[in-house]
C-alpha cells in the first residue's frame, strides 16, 4: 500500500506491504505517522471484522468494518462504513489512530 499524509507543514510518502491490503494498509500508516506520533508504535490492532449491511443489494452492498485496538493499557472500538471494502477499514484505521492520540 502506499500512503501520503500532511502533518503541519511536513509531508510522508511511504510504501509497505503486508498479508493483504488492510494490512499493507495499516503498515503504510504506522510508517508514515510513526516519525510524527511515536506513541502509535504501541498501538495494537487486536480485532478485525467485516459485516455486509444492506446485502438485499448483492455486490454493491455496504461493507462496515470495525476494528478493536488497544495500547496496552486501554482498548478501544472504530468503525468503517464505505461500498469498498479497503476504504471502511481505512476509516477505522485511521479512527482507531485519531483516538489513541486524543486519549494521551
Amino acid at each position: 500500500a502506499t500512503v501520503k499524509v500532511r502533518v503541519g507543514d511536513e509531508t510522508a510518502h511511504t510504501v509497505a506491504e503486508g498479508d493483504g491490503p488492510v494490512n499493507a494498509l495499516d503498515s503504510a500508516l504506522r510508517l508514515a505517522l510513526g516519525r510524527f506520533f511515536p506513541q502509535l508504535k504501541k498501538v495494537q490492532l487486536t480485532d478485525y471484522k467485516v459485516r455486509i449491511i444492506e446485502s438485499k443489494t448483492g455486490t454493491a452492498a455496504k461493507t462496515r468494518v470495525l476494528i478493536e485496538s488497544t495500547n496496552g493499557k486501554d482498548e478501544w472500538g472504530t468503525v468503517g462504513v464505505s461500498g469498498n471494502i479497503i476504504e471502511a477499514s481505512l476509516q477505522a484505521l485511521v479512527d482507531s489512530m485519531e483516538y489513541a492520540l486524543m486519549r494521551k
